[in-house]
């Protein structure tokens, strides 16, 4: 046998008090209202605290663009000051070495008189003693040649 499926179905009755339907109607209506009314608070409350954020960003912006402009304009005086001061020791820098190589160059110079006399006197020995060697490796020749002979 085929079975017939069945499906349930709900009966509405109508409402057998029409005060008590009413009454919930209206009470469903003075809940959307309250449900708006808190809503509109909700965004009002939220619109105030946004406001109220935005002034104090602002604010702190503000004194942070200060404290910073503060900054740059004491790094800007510091970096002035070490510029010059690098200027400064560069010149002295300069002044001290154009100085040094003049009193070395005046050294040198008295240098080269004072050891020009030694350097004559050293010619002269180195003369003597390469004649001296000279004799010398003569007669060592001379003893080398008697001895194979």
């Amino acid at each position: 046998m085929p079975t017939r499926k069945t499906t349930a179905t709900r009966r509405t009755a109508a409402p057998r008090n029409p005060e008590l339907t009413a009454a919930l109607d209206s009470l469903a209506a003075a809940g959307r209202h309250l449900r708006n009314a808190v809503q509109g608070k909700v965004d009002a409350l939220r619109g105030v605290a946004a406001d109220e954020i935005a002034r104090a960003k602002a604010a702190l912006l503000k004194r942070t663009n200060v404290a910073q402009d503060r900054v740059e304009t004491v790094l800007k005086t510091t970096e002035t000051r070490l510029h010059k001061a690098i200027t400064g020791a560069q010149k002295a820098l300069d002044r001290a070495v154009t100085e040094a190589e003049k009193r070395s160059a005046a050294t040198a110079k008295a240098a080269k008189k004072a050891t020009a006399p030694a350097q004559r006197a050293a010619g002269g020995a180195r003369k003597t003693v390469a004649k001296k060697v000279a004799k010398v490796a003569k007669k060592v020749a001379q003893a080398a040649e008697n001895a194979q002979g």
